[in-house]
Parts: C-alpha cells; sequence; structure tokens
C-alpha cells in the first residue's frame, strides 16, 4: 500500500471542497441564511415574544443555515489538518516500524522509528524525485530506502560503501578499499527471539561507532541473490564477496551480519530510492523503555 499516494489524494480531494467552500458554498449559506433572518424578522414583529427569545432563536436559525453540511465535515474541514501531516510526511520526517531484526543489535524488532527525510536533499512526494540538494549519505548513517527490487517495500540497513568504494566481506571482516574496518571485542550478545549467544563488536564506519552481532563459528559466505541490481559489479567465492559500487549507488548492510539479506545478495540501494536517515526511536511497544537517538 502507498501510503504517500493515499495521503496525496485525500489532500487534493479535501483541498478541492475546502475551496469549493471557501468560494461559492459557504456564501451561498450565509447568503440563504440573511434571506431566513429578513423572513423570521418580519414575522417577529406580529408575535408577542421578548427580545432574549427572539435573539436566542435568530442565533440558532443563522448557525442551523451556515453549518457545514456533512460531506464538507468530512472533507474540507480535514484540509488543514491533512496538509500538515502531508508537509510533515512528505518532507521533514516520516516514521517507520522495524519489522525483522537485520538490524539487532542497534534496532529491536518493533521499534517505531523517525526517518529524517531532508538531510539528504528536498525531494517530490510520490516520485522521489530530488529538487533541492542538500548533502548525501555517509559510512555508518542507517538509511531507509525502497527495496530496488520492490520499491513497494521499505528496508533499512547501514551504509558501508559509498559510490566507487570497493568494498570486501570475507571471513567476518569488512575491508573497504583495501583497508580493514576497525572492530572492537565486546560482551556476548544475547536474543531473547532466538535464545542464541552471537559474537559482538564495535566496529567504526568513518566517524561512527556502532555495535553489530556474528553468528559464533563458521558461517555460509554471501551468493548472489536470484535478483541483483548490478551482477557484474560484484565477485563471489567460497571465502565472502568483493563489489565495486557503481556510481549514484549505496552498500548498505544489516548490523545482524549473518542474519541480514542486504547488498551481500541483492545489489546496491539507487540515490532515488533513499527515503531519508534513520536517527530516533520513538516507541516500541514491546519495551517502553526504547527511547532516544541511536547511531
Amino acid at each position: 500500500m502507498n501510503f504517500a499516494l493515499i495521503l496525496f489524494v485525500l489532500l487534493v480531494v479535501s483541498f478541492a471542497m475546502w475551496l469549493l467552500d471557501v468560494l461559492w458554498l459557504k456564501k451561498r449559506r450565509e447568503h440563504a441564511a440573511e434571506a431566513a433572518l429578513t423572513a423570521y424578522d418580519a414575522h417577529a414583529k406580529s408575535r408577542a415574544t421578548d427580545e432574549r427569545t427572539l435573539a436566542t432563536e435568530r442565533v440558532l436559525l443563522v448557525e442551523k443555515l451556515t453549518r457545514r453540511p456533512w460531506y464538507l465535515e468530512y472533507t474540507a474541514s480535514f484540509f488543514p489538518v491533512i496538509l500538515l501531516v502531508f508537509v510533515l510526511r512528505s518532507f521533514l520526517f516520516e516514521p517507520f516500524r522495524i519489522p525483522s531484526g537485520s538490524m539487532i543489535p542497534t534496532l529491536q524488532i518493533g521499534d517505531l522509528i523517525l526517518v529524517n527525510k531532508y538531510q539528504y536533499g528536498i525531494r517530490l512526494p510520490i516520485v522521489n524525485k530530488k529538487i533541492v540538494p542538500i548533502g548525501d549519505p555517509q559510512r555508518g548513517d542507517v538509511i531507509v530506502f525502497r527495496f530496488p527490487h520492490n520499491p513497494a517495500q521499505d528496508y533499512i540497513k547501514r551504509v558501508v560503501g559509498l559510490p566507487g568504494d570497493r568494498v570486501e566481506y570475507r571471513g567476518k571482516q569488512l575491508v573497504i578499499n583495501g583497508a580493514r574496518v576497525p572492530t572492537t571485542p565486546a560482551e556476548r550478545y544475547f536474543e531473547e527471539g532466538r535464545v542464541q549467544y552471537y559474537a559482538q563488536y564495535v566496529e567504526k564506519l568513518g566517524s561512527v561507532e556502532h555495535r553489530i552481532i556474528v553468528n559464533e563459528g563458521p558461517s555460509m559466505p554471501p551468493m548472489r541473490g536470484f535478483q541483483h541490481t548490478h551482477p557484474k559489479a560484484c565477485d563471489y567465492s567460497i571465502d565472502g564477496v568483493s563489489c565495486r559500487v557503481p556510481a549514484g549507488h549505496y552498500f548498505v548492510m544489516g548490523d545482524n551480519r549473518d542474519n541480514s539479506e542486504d547488498s551481500r545478495y541483492w545489489g546496491f540501494v539507487p540515490d532515488e530510492n533513499i527515503v531519508g536517515r534513520a536517527f530516533f526511536i520513538w516507541m516500541n511497544f514491546g519495551n517502553m523503555g526504547r527511547i532516544g537517538s541511536f547511531h
């Protein structure tokens, strides 16, 4: 379901009804109210009614005749709210829910996060075309993007390789442009969902330090998936994979290195598929204490 498209349609419909009401329907109701008041006042002269009662009846009559009909209450009246939500969601911040464990330990299943949508440039809603370039993803950024092989599906991973980089992953070791990415051993990580311990490390990508986990013991090397964005850009062997990141694309990986379907398998993320940078956990209904920024 394309929520952005649905929201845009609601915005257009509510704006059209709001504009119709402002330019025509409201004035028509007001003219009808004026005519009814004139008739009411003429009739009231023949009635022996006190001034307070007459004033109250006039107010009720005006309210009844100038009140928006139900179809405008459910369209035009919501226009300011829908406009605010559309602007916030399209150009500033968008909420997402973490559906899988590929970013453990940084992000947990069920985390509700916020994504900064303007840090990498202002894009047109729906088509996601960048119209105002502001910045580019950097190594270590956690990004939300539309999956290249199914743009209707949103993924979240960490940027590892930038355009032009040579990225290698062999023997659970990440190498970028010939330099091993520094890692420091940390305490073992216990994942409650799988009831399993993992080896945990603090990895430094650029200026960002974050935690990763890997299976203890040997694991299967990455293999090219059935669909790959650039099959000729990656070399697969028994000990791992080596890729040259194409221009305008990014190599991404999950922090849960042995339980993440990422660029090692299906290819690269084109810049036009990037939604924004994830930066804040605002709730997790399974763990109310999870709130705050992350790297």
